[in-house]
């Protein structure tokens, strides 16, 4: 009989986690508590609008080749990839902009009309993020960090990365404006990092993107989710919906635990071999396990005092029957605030509302009109706020501060905005953890900082129960689509190499 793996969440991780044990043989459950599988990628329609709830930026899509490849299928027969360009557009307090690609001389061009001396730190910085996407993406992304020695193994490497220095600060040795220092250290906030807090090995991002660009899904990040799905299904997956888990059921005592099943809220249990988590790391130990089978380092102490999460979001999902197109924006937005430090500050540090605001804008009608009825436009703003952590009052914060980015956005880059409005909903820290069962709303989980990463994170087994398994955001090696695709590899590798007892691995 094949061995039955049990994955509760469908977010990415545990879409990747399921389709690839799945194309390896195994009987794969998918336990989601919402009424259609992507987790963090729900989609929401509405009036007619389809509007991506999560992520919209989709790099290195080998990797999603790689899963399909390994079911012997092609990911194109599945869904279209169209790559972006520029893959942002980045303006400053003043509406001025900087459009980055994979040309390094179309960049080089652009960071010439900020400063003209940036153009060979540009590509000194360029040339050392290599070796820290080699090292820490190519090399250790996809490997698990289980034991304190793994972790030693490449503290020579992390010394000679620099990677004790931040994001920022990295970039800034390289970069001399202040605008390109942000641009080109911005990117820890897709993860849920803070650029002035994340260790450089972040910095690989960039290069990343470079490598590999940035991509749109046609259809929406929601097309890419029902193509994995579909792909599981054909592989003999089965999802169960509205199937919210209660408890992970365990056997053994202290020297010998293992996951033998889940039950589900409507008191129904059902048995595994192998039991994979892409719900919350904190949630699951927290709220899905008994403590009696958990030791300290995954104790409710650990996850409720001792470790940082990342800032939550505010997201305003809206539509237009006026089409935005004239040239002024890209598909991909970011909006840099004057206050850039101290705003940062505020979400991660103060834990503060602060009046001011920097937002990612997502218009994928730009690229793809599906997502809109004919002649109207799709939107997203994406705001950064701090996480439950902070007190804020949502239920009267809310209304204000989306007012607040409307008029700014009204303002400054999309006239007679309001007036055009047809449809609008939104989301904030409180849907992170009502929802979607994330520890103090956070978005991105724990946060990406250098003693919560590698073997300093949740592992991607567990130490107390043997046949337990985390994917997504919160485990190794972290947000972000191609992380959480790292880590559905990393379990697929431990799940494949678990050894076996008692004819069971």
């Amino acid at each position: 009989m094949k061995e039955k793996v049990i994955v509760i969440g469908s977010g990415f991780g545990g879409l990747g986690a399921a389709a690839r044990l799945a194309a390896q043989g195994y009987q794969v459950d998918i336990f989601e508590k919402l009424d259609q599988p992507g987790g963090r990628a729900y989609v929401f329609e509405q009036d007619g609008f389809k509007f991506d709830a999560g992520p919209t930026v989709i790099t290195a899509p080998f990797m999603f080749d790689d899963i399909f490849g390994l079911a012997g299928r092609k990911r194109e027969d599945y869904v279209e990839f169209v790559p972006c360009d520029p893959f942002y557009r980045i303006f400053d307090h003043n509406g001025r902009h900087l459009d980055y690609n994979d040309n390094e001389e179309f960049i080089l061009n652009q960071i010439e009309q900020w400063n003209r001396a940036d153009r060979e730190g540009y590509k000194r910085f360029m040339a050392t993020t290599k070796a820290i996407f080699e090292k820490g993406f190519v090399e250790l992304a996809d490997q698990p960090f289980l034991s304190v020695n793994d972790m030693i193994r490449v503290i020579p490497d992390l010394l000679r990365l620099q990677s004790h220095k931040t994001v920022y600060n990295y970039a800034s040795q390289f970069i001399e404006n202040e605008f390109l220092r942000r641009c080109f250290s911005f990117h820890p906030l897709l993860v849920g990092g803070n650029p002035f807090d994340t260790t450089s090995i972040y910095a690989m991002i960039h290069y990343l993107e470079r490598e590999w660009g940035v991509h749109y899904v046609m259809g929406g990040t929601g097309a890419l989710v029902r193509a994995l799905g579909r792909l599981i299904e054909e592989l003999d997956g089965r999802f169960h919906l509205k199937a919210e888990v209660e408890e992970i059921l365990v056997s053994g005592d202290g020297r010998s635990r293992r996951a033998t099943g889940i039950r589900l809220k409507d008191g129904t249990v059902h048995h595994a071999d192998h039991v994979i988590s892409n719900a919350d790391v904190a949630f699951t130990y927290t709220k899905l396990i008994n403590s009696k089978n958990r030791s300290l380092r995954n104790s409710d102490f650990r996850y409720k005092n001792l470790t940082r999460y990342s800032m939550s979001l505010f997201v305003i999902y809206f539509g237009t029957k006026k089409r935005y197109n004239d040239g002024h924006l890209a598909h991909h937005n970011i909006i840099l605030s004057e206050r850039y430090k101290g705003l940062l500050k505020d979400i991660f540090k103060n834990k503060q509302l602060a009046d001011d605001f920097s937002l990612y804008l997502h218009m994928p009608t730009m690229t793809d009109p599906s997502m809109a009825p004919e002649g109207h436009e799709a939107f997203y703003v994406l705001s950064p706020v701090p996480h439950l952590g902070s007190g804020i009052d949502w239920e009267k914060t809310a209304k204000p501060y989306r007012d607040a980015i409307m008029q700014f956005l009204e303002d400054n880059y999309l006239p007679d905005l309001q007036a055009n409005i047809v449809t609008e909903h939104h989301i904030d820290p409180r849907h992170f953890k009502g929802i979607l069962n994330s520890h103090l709303g956070s978005a991105f989980s724990v946060e990406p900082i250098l003693t919560q990463s590698a073997w300093f994170r949740p592992h991607n087994r567990s130490e107390d129960i043997d046949n337990l398994y985390f994917v997504g955001a919160g485990t190794h090696p972290g947000a972000g689509l191609p992380g959480v695709l790292s880590s559905s590899k990393i379990a697929e590798d431990l799940i494949m190499g678990a050894p076996v007892k008692n004819g069971v691995r």
